[in-house]
């Protein structure tokens, strides 16, 4: 197994993390237990989590992923595995978490609040990688920041991070940190893959310049990429199917994002270059996101055990130059699928 460092920290993760946002919806705990043993028993040492989770995000629901990931951790040496969690993000944006009765916001008050809930959930005493969950447009990140360097000093968290950030937000944070002298988010977690890969527009520039890890998550874009959506529109049990039924006009909008002409255009040309290889496409998809060398941890989702046999034989991968060429010839005729 090859290890990867996360920005300038001693966190050594595998090159393929296991998300879990599945994990209490449309995975039941028995079923989780399983996956985190796979991955686990496999080498896996990143798991990422939110106290958000699982998704869809409802009220009933919110904790329950970290509920589950605490109960199998205790049966695990606690240094074996290299946790992430993240804080809900402010609720003057895009979405309202449903915690906190909807008013979160990444301040002090708010972000001492979720340790204390994601700590107790996970059964640690500790989490190695703590991240804003997306950004706050109000809170000045001198407040934020701040908060998340207390957290560090008092030994609850090791790191720090963001994700759904964008080039301004990194950069004005990391630069906000250098000048307070304070803990510095060493990663962005934020949509990557074949169909997305706006990434590389500005945002791979500053993590490469200021040695700041993207943990890529989505590599399926969804799972669009696994070309179930080129058979059958929306197939059953598919993320996706149920979104576009949803009354929700969030969930209906990433429907129409993830799922369109484009996209499974552009996919249909990748299930030709897996074919090709004599690879599976999901294999493809995660292989291409830990190409670059500014990405730490891809990280891979699954609904059963089933699912993740693929994706983790990308750690195997290495996709070659002309492959590479390929998929830049296709992202260059068919240009952001995903908007």
């Amino acid at each position: 197994m090859q290890y990867r460092y996360i920005g300038k920290t001693g966190l050594r993760v595998t090159p393929i993390g296991l998300g879990t946002m599945s994990f209490g919806s449309w995975s039941s705990e028995a079923e989780a237990f399983k996956i985190m043993d796979k991955a686990y028993e496999r080498g896996i040492n990143f798991f990422d989590t939110a106290e958000l989770y699982p998704v869809p995000p409802d009220v009933k629901h919110a904790g329950i992923t970290e509920t589950i990931i605490g109960k199998w951790l205790k049966n695990k040496p606690r240094e074996s595995v290299i946790l992430a969690s993240k804080v809900a993000g402010a609720a003057n944006g895009w979405f309202v978490p449903p915690i906190r009765h909807g008013y979160t916001a990444i301040d002090s008050f708010h972000i001492k609040k979720a340790i204390e809930g994601s700590l107790k959930r996970l059964q640690s005493d500790y989490i190695d990688l703590y991240q804003m969950h997306w950004p706050d447009a109000v809170v000045p990140i001198e407040e934020s920041l701040r908060a998340f360097d207390e957290l560090v000093k008092e030994g609850k968290v090791r790191y720090i991070g963001t994700s759904n950030d964008t080039a301004y937000g990194l950069t004005k944070a990391n630069e906000t940190s250098k000048r307070l002298g304070i803990a510095r988010f060493e990663s962005i977690q934020n949509n990557f893959s074949l169909n997305n890969t706006r990434f590389l527009d500005e945002l791979a520039n500053v993590c490469k310049r200021e040695q700041i890890s993207l943990l890529p998550y989505s590599p399926l874009a969804g799972g669009v990429l696994s070309g179930k959506y080129n058979g059958e529109f929306y197939p059953q049990n598919a993320r996706y199917s149920d979104y576009v039924m949803s009354k929700s006009v969030r969930l209906n909008s990433q429907a129409a994002r993830f799922v369109n002409e484009k996209t499974l255009k552009a996919t249909a040309r990748y299930l030709d270059i897996a074919k090709k290889l004599e690879i599976s496409p999901v294999t493809l998809a995660v292989a291409y996101t830990k190409q670059f060398d500014f990405v730490a941890s891809t990280i891979i989702g699954a609904r059963n055990i089933e699912q993740m046999d693929a994706s983790l034989a990308a750690l195997d991968v290495t996709l070659s130059q002309e492959t590479m060429s390929e998929i830049k010839a296709v992202q260059q005729e068919i240009m952001y699928p995903m908007g």
